[in-house]
């Protein structure tokens, strides 16, 4: 049947109102428009649907049928009119970040936090990773956008944006006091303990890559899944620590571990802002991403 939808609509409206002049007044028509339509529908199908009583109106058994179904679809399509509303006023919603311990922790938290205060009804969802693993999720679809480190791949799908500027540091605790003060040279540090990061993290690849055009190639004592443990690491005298700046400020403020100086500094790089160029994102994500 090619019916027009709308006489459904005023279908609905007369039967939950059993009444003409109700669902003329619901629906800001006049009464002879909703009479209309109703006629019109019941010519369409081929069956009455309402008995006219001078009360109102009151379903047939075959209006009874026919409600029980339009009631269903018109109420899933106003609950979804009401759904998509809320999300567009930021009412309700979700978000799905991916992001690691040090993105986290020095660049996007604060911003969550202001997130949370403007949208307290918006979740945010954090999948708590290493940048390989977070390229790994956005393109999985299973991420809006990812917090990152430099070095990146090159991949067209992926639009990137600066955030801030991070630098790496190699840092010592008192036992190797005797570093404190001198300007080293990158190969003094295959003579050395060394700890870092494991493998898998594009900071432990920055570093070994600068490294290896220094003609250096270390061997750590110790690879460690967080900067943290690193910094903590350092402290307790088990090692030269390969480490964010961000991670160390705090110990060495407090005078227990220092950095190291070489005659050339280690190129800053880049925490990122990172999505997927081929799809969208939700009306909360971007919201997010423009206080960023």
């Amino acid at each position: 049947m090619n019916i027009n939808y709308e006489y459904y609509k005023i279908f609905y409206y007369v039967a939950k109102t059993a009444s003409i002049s109700a669902a003329a007044k619901e629906l800001c028509v006049s009464q002879p428009a909703v009479s209309q339509a109703v006629k019109s529908l019941e010519q369409a199908i081929g069956i009455n649907l309402f008995i006219r009583t001078k009360k109102g109106v009151s379903l047939t058994g075959a209006g009874e049928l026919l409600y029980k179904h339009v009631a269903e679809g018109y109420e899933a399509i106003s609950m979804g009119e009401q759904q998509l509303a809320r999300l567009m006023h930021l009412e309700t919603g979700e978000i799905r970040i991916g992001a690691s311990d040090m993105t986290l922790q020095f660049y996007l938290l604060p911003y969550l936090e202001r997130f949370h205060q403007l949208y307290p009804g918006i979740k945010v969802h954090v999948t708590n990773a290493p940048t390989p693993s977070t390229i790994d999720h956005l393109f999985a679809n299973n991420i809006d956008f990812g917090i990152v480190t430099t070095p990146l791949p090159q991949n067209p799908n992926m639009e990137i944006r600066n955030a801030r500027e991070i630098e790496d540091i190699f840092i010592a605790g008192p036992r190797f006091n005797d570093l404190k003060g001198k300007v080293l040279d990158y190969p003094d540090l295959q003579k050395l303990p060394i700890i870092c990061l494991e493998n898998d993290t594009s900071t432990r690849a920055y570093v070994d890559q600068f490294l290896a055009n220094e003609g250096v190639t270390l061997t750590p004592e110790f690879e460690l899944a967080t900067s943290d443990m690193i910094a903590q690491f350092a402290k307790r005298n088990l090692g030269i620590g390969s480490i964010v700046a961000d991670f160390a400020g705090d110990y060495i403020d407090r005078d227990e571990i220092f950095r190291l100086n070489f005659k050339k500094h280690i190129p800053k790089r880049n925490m990122c802002i990172i999505s997927d160029r081929r799809r969208g994102m939700s009306i909360a994500a971007m919201k997010l991403m423009e206080l960023l």
